[in-house]
């Protein structure tokens, strides 16, 4: 049992879930890329340098776990990031000194 004021079991598990879906450098960029602008996986693609099938890849992965969503823009499915709090993690890594 968490002390009080401290994060439950729970809550750090999910936590380490999300931590654990940036782990892949290709995942972070799309996660960084997508809180700047929504894009469909061909831009995004091109935003990252990686190829479609590999961003869409990692996309489903990422939107099975609730990290970003897609709507339907004509034929297109534009993505998003959904959780605000992973918007701020991203940044925050970027901006602060790189560990070592």
């Amino acid at each position: 049992m968490a002390a009080p004021g401290e994060p439950s079991e729970q809550a750090l598990n999910a936590a380490a879930l999300k931590f654990g879906l940036l782990s892949s450098p290709l995942r972070l960029h799309i996660v960084w890329a997508l809180a700047r602008r929504e894009s469909d996986v061909t831009q995004l693609a091109r935003r990252v340098g990686a190829r479609p099938q590999a961003v869409s890849q990692h996309l489903a992965r990422l939107k099975l776990a609730g990290a970003v969503r897609s709507r339907s823009e004509g034929r297109h499915q534009i993505y998003a990031v959904t959780d605000p709090r992973l918007t701020v993690v991203v940044e925050a890594m970027f901006k602060s000194p790189p560990l070592s």
